[in-house]
């Protein structure tokens, strides 16, 4: 592992993705920076658009790209939509790439996904386990992907000597969230529901399978001061975990949420639904080493993302 200073300071940073959940918050903690921000909308550039982006590229010539824009959604859009999940993250994530590269980037840092890990990977997942087993099959079009990116970072800086890196942040919530209960994660889910019920009077909120599962949440905004720690600190081959090495089961996840929306309910688990991975944690001992610590606990988490919801989504 190597590690260098860049310096963001007057530099023109491109945020590829800025209105989603991860790039919105990078844009929010790039305004502490002494840079100018660079971003565009879907309407203004497809980044499927090869030539359209080498075009963009070539006007504003950024000097720092962050590849926060992918196709995303949870395990039911995944599953009903292989070909818009492996397709379209593939052609962005290769038009970006080689803009950045053909233009002359500085530094390029690849926002990956813990799902590139295999289903069974030992927990906690290092990254060294990349590669190692079959992936979960749910999700596995977006997975590939994804590591199609990872792996062409590291190809780009093994034959040419740039400073593209790549990272792995774990489950994500915050503002900006999927609320959709048909593809969104467990957690802006379970909001959501926990919101209904509380609007509906009912007396109990259903969780699916046993609440058992353990899995780790990270806040967005200590997501993407993480992202910036490493684009900032880290100049490496190896794609770094992003997460907090604290993992809760899904049942606490349930009773933090109910407590933030003031949900009286009793919780209720619906065992005929799956669980799906028994656990779920990545190792993020290399970022954490690297002296990099996150601010925002889950139940302060939690709290200010309903608060944001009841603004901007139920209202």
């Amino acid at each position: 592992m190597t590690h260098g200073a860049f310096d963001l300071r007057g530099k023109r940073v491109y945020v590829a993705g800025h209105r989603g959940m991860v790039g919105s918050a990078l844009v929010r903690q790039l305004a502490h920076e002494d840079c100018e921000i660079i971003t565009t909308s879907r309407a203004q550039l497809d980044l499927r658009d090869q030539s359209g982006v080498q075009g963009f590229f070539c006007d504003r010539k950024p000097q720092v790209v962050i590849m926060a824009a992918a196709q995303v959604g949870g395990i039911y859009a995944n599953d009903s939509q292989p070909a818009d999940f492996i397709y379209d993250n593939v052609v962005m994530q290769t038009n970006v790439i080689g803009a950045a590269f053909k233009h002359g980037v500085e530094k390029l840092t690849f926002l990956g996904s813990s799902c590139i890990y295999p289903r069974l990977a030992p927990q906690p997942m290092r990254e060294e386990a990349l590669l190692t087993g079959p992936l979960e099959p749910t999700n596995e079009w977006y997975a590939i992907a994804k590591i199609a990116g990872v792996k062409m970072c590291q190809a780009f800086r093994r034959q040419h000597g740039v400073d593209f890196i790549s990272a792995m942040p774990t489950n994500l919530y915050g503002p900006f969230d999927n609320f959709d209960l048909a593809s969104s994660h467990v957690l802006p889910a379970l909001m959501a529901k926990a919101h209904q019920a509380k609007i509906a009077g009912a007396d109990q909120l259903s969780v699916w399978g046993s609440g058992a599962p353990m899995r780790e949440f990270m806040h967005v905004e200590d997501c993407a001061k993480a992202i910036l720690f490493l684009t900032r600190n880290y100049s490496g081959e190896m794609h770094i975990n992003v997460g907090t090495g604290e993992e809760v089961s899904i049942k606490c996840l349930a009773e933090t949420i109910a407590e933030a929306v003031e949900l009286k309910a009793k919780l209720a688990f619906d065992s005929s639904k799956p669980d799906g991975t028994p656990r779920k944690l990545m190792d993020s001992s290399r970022l954490l080493g690297m002296g990099w610590r996150p601010d925002v606990t889950l139940a302060d988490g939690v709290a200010s993302t309903y608060q944001w919801y009841l603004k901007n989504v139920s209202a």
